[in-house]
């Protein structure tokens, strides 16, 4: 892997074409530098396309570090079946992401998104209770003599987020992970650690567990439910990038949670929180 200049770890979105998946798909990539900070090989890159040109991240197979509960050169897929799942809701909350072959092998490629620096939608509070307009996560150790409130923005967005983490089993939704856009768009990225057939769900956005799900929810879902049937365009182009029994897996969460009609709650069997959080 290349080892250029570090690279800033914030996101640059195309102004043309914020979504458009045939350019991070046919355009040529130029690797532009390396994002360090990252446990798996992560590239800063440039796609060119058309005439037209945008900023991605492009993750190569050949670059991800092998886990214990994972298949090994798996991630990329996973990405793109996130991407696949979050355009499916119609909710927009993971950047246009494709598979294809790069510079330096198959791999995923990423639009690559600026984050609103103002944007907050993780705090800390040493009240006891979190504020309005706040969602109360848990108790955070500040220090050895003191504790603090962790808390998370209590937006539809967000909420959003964190039933699409339920649907896919999101096992590492860090505070790092969300990408509030300027206008008041939400992102998540890094989906690698995804789909998992165990419960693995690891997250900052645990605010609303055991509260009902919201009416625009439920009906994503049973939209979703439809999308999964056998056969069906999504659960085609899922298989393609999953195993059998994890799209199965993915079928008996929405249906799980269409039954409950509530958001999850820690299982007890897995870390609720993931580390580093942020």
């Amino acid at each position: 892997m290349p080892a250029p200049e570090r690279i800033p770890p914030r996101r640059m979105s195309s102004p043309e074409s914020p979504r458009d998946t045939e350019l991070l798909a046919r355009g040529e990539l130029t690797v532009r530098g390396r994002v360090r900070e990252a446990s798996n090989a992560v590239l800063y890159c440039s796609v060119a396309h058309g005439g037209r040109e945008a900023a991605c991240v492009y993750k190569p197979v050949a670059g991800e570090q092998p886990l214990w509960d994972f298949p090994d050169g798996t991630l990329a897929q996973r990405e793109v079946a996130a991407y696949e799942i979050s355009e499916a809701t119609g909710w927009g909350l993971v950047p246009p992401t494709v598979l294809r072959d790069g510079p330096y092998g198959e791999g995923m490629v990423q639009l690559w998104i600026e984050a609103d620096p103002g944007a907050r939608l993780l705090a800390l509070t040493e009240d006891e209770e979190a504020g309005e307009g706040w969602k109360a996560v848990g108790p955070a150790q500040i220090d050895e003599d003191r504790t603090a409130l962790l808390v998370h923005a209590d937006t539809p967005e967000l909420r959003r987020l964190a039933v699409l983490d339920a649907v896919i089993n999101n096992g590492d939704r860090k505070g790092g992970h969300l990408l509030p856009a300027p206008g008041g768009r939400l992102y998540g990225i890094d989906h690698g650690v995804t789909f998992h057939v165990d419960d693995k769900l690891r997250t900052l956005l645990w605010g609303w567990a055991g509260e009902e799900l919201p009416a625009e929810a439920a009906g994503v879902l049973d939209a979703l439910g439809r999308s999964l049937a056998p056969g069906a365009p999504l659960a085609t182009r899922l298989a393609e990038l999953l195993t059998g029994v994890e799209v199965a897996a993915v079928r008996a969460r929405v249906e799980a949670l269409r039954a409950t009609g509530r958001h999850p709650e820690p299982s007890g069997q897995w870390p609720a929180i993931p580390w580093p959080p942020v």
